[in-house]
């Protein structure tokens, strides 16, 4: 029976079903017995295949509905908070009306109208302006009030400015891009800015880190090596025109410091003429003795016409027998016309400078500077070098220069020059130019390079010398003599110096 219902078609259905409801009756009708109906109504009656499967569509049409109504919701809310609610916030928080008044003109329109139609008012700026001077010592006025004040006055004035000041160029980007993260950067007005005395009204409690720092120990101590007394050298100069040499006497030393244990020194005296050291003269040496007397002769050729371009270095040492030489000091003599015209001797005293190590002669470079603040453009022209140290066994060098602009210790940009074949005395004339905006002059500086090439291997740094703000002696005066005449090229001789550690820049070869 069970298999006639579970296979039977829609006839057998509705059979069963006809039978089921008689079942149901009581009593039951005649020619059904109990067990036969109690037996049937055990068995559940399988609903239809077609019945089932509707009802599962149904469902699954009515979750998929729902779902994609809730979506739907969700995107609608998401474009409206992004389209309609964010924007009306940063509106309303940057509202002039709500930020540059006081919460009483916040709460009547008329008075935020009036208000503004003040702010617009120029007779007034001056009111304002000393508000946002008492701001800084009373409290009574809120923060956000004195700001927005103190930023419609910028404003205001930014745009009075406008029509007389050069928009920032775009050939600007570049360098602001590669300043540091910690340097502020942005563009300024000059004559917006508050006079110092509205920004900072007294000094009485402000701590002042300028007076905290402590000066270099090695600078203090190399001050006072150098304020060290050496003594002093006595030597006379006189040019013989008919054998075109240059005779230098060196007479006696005095008052030399004492080198050995003893209390004593045994001093003797090296002479060059500049800028050639292959050709090295020295005195005897003298022992035990703190005032010594040479009197020694020493001869050199040189054409009188270079005698102008030449120096005299005189090197005092102390002589050791079983260890190195020490060296007392040095005299740098840079004109030799300084005393007379050479045409008779002539007696010179000169203090001995302290030294440690001879001094090498490095050269020197000849180069301009020009800068246009409306354009913002720095232009370093190369003119010529001489005197440079021979780098190569053949005596010569192979030298250009290369110019770096440095950034609070950064290397921004770089540029260079050609390369000059076998000589020491180059010849360039060529410009190097330089985008830096007017507000950052202050900030950077310009480090010049004289490098050897070589072929094979890397290139050698002749000297260096540096020109800026943070420059010294020459360099700084250079820089400042720039500023002082903008649009005019300032030239001057520098001399190079050995690259210091401050000045490297990792890999010296381009």
């Amino acid at each position: 029976m069970s298999r006639v219902w579970g296979t039977g078609g829609p006839q057998c259905q509705a059979a069963l079903a006809v039978l089921a409801s008689l079942c149901r009756a009581r009593p039951p009708p005649l020619g059904l017995d109990v067990e036969t109906c109690r037996s049937f109504e055990l068995q559940p009656l399988e609903r239809s295949p077609s019945a089932a499967d509707a009802g599962t569509s149904v469902s699954l049409l009515a979750v998929v509905v729902i779902v994609c109504g809730v979506a739907l919701v969700a995107v609608f809310f998401f474009l409206f908070w992004k389209l309609c609610w964010m924007p009306w916030r940063n509106k309303e928080a940057s509202s002039p009306s709500s930020a540059n008044l006081p919460l009483e003109a916040l709460q009547s329109p008329s008075s935020r109208s009036n208000m503004a139609d003040k702010l617009k008012d120029p007779n007034t700026l001056g009111f304002l302006e000393a508000a946002v001077k008492i701001s800084h010592t009373s409290p009574d006025i809120p923060a956000e009030v004195q700001m927005s004040v103190k930023e419609h006055i910028m404003r205001h004035t930014r745009l009075q400015r406008q029509t007389t000041e050069p928009a920032s160029s775009t050939r600007h980007t570049s360098f602001k891009r590669h300043l540091p993260r910690q340097m502020h950067v942005s563009s300024v007005d000059y004559g917006n800015e508050l006079p110092p005395a509205a920004e900072q009204p007294t000094s009485i409690g402000r701590i002042k880190p300028e007076l905290y720092k402590q000066k270099s120990v090695d600078a203090d101590e190399a001050k006072s090596e150098a304020a060290k007394s050496c003594g002093k050298i006595n030597f006379s100069l006189r040019y013989d025109y008919e054998s075109e040499t240059l005779i230098v006497r060196i007479l006696k030393a005095f008052d030399l410091p004492a080198k050995d244990f003893c209390g004593s020194s045994d001093p003797y005296v090296k002479i060059y003429l500049l800028p050639d050291r292959k050709c090295k003269l020295q005195t005897r040496v003298h022992r035990k003795t703190l005032n010594p007397t040479f009197d020694e002769n020493f001869h050199f050729p040189v054409p009188y016409e270079e005698l102008a371009d030449r120096k005299l270095h005189l090197s005092v040492f102390d002589f050791d027998r079983f260890s190195r030489h020490d060296m007392i000091g040095e005299v740098i003599l840079d004109n030799l016309f300084e005393a007379s015209d050479l045409s008779r001797e002539t007696s010179i005293w000169k203090d001995i400078q302290y030294a440690t190590s001879e001094s090498v002669d490095l050269g020197e470079i000849m180069f301009s500077l020009c800068y246009l603040p409306t354009a913002g453009r720095l232009t370093l022209t190369v003119i010529k070098c001489r005197n440079l140290k021979a780098m190569d066994i053949t005596g010569y060098s192979d030298p250009y220069v290369k110019v770096s602009l440095l950034c609070d210790g950064r290397r921004l940009k770089k540029k260079k020059t050609t390369i000059k074949k076998n000589t020491l005395n180059p010849v360039y004339n060529e410009a190097i130019i330089f985008d830096i905006p007017p507000e950052n002059m202050d900030q950077v500086s310009l480090l010049i390079s004289v490098m050897d090439y070589d072929r094979v291997g890397h290139n050698e740094i002749i000297g260096v010398c540096r020109v800026g703000i943070s420059a010294e002696g020459l360099g700084r005066d250079h820089w400042n003599e720039m500023l002082a005449y903008p649009r005019k090229p300032i030239a001057h001789w520098h001399s190079l110096v050995e690259v210091k550690k401050s000045f490297k820049e990792g890999n010296p070869r381009l």
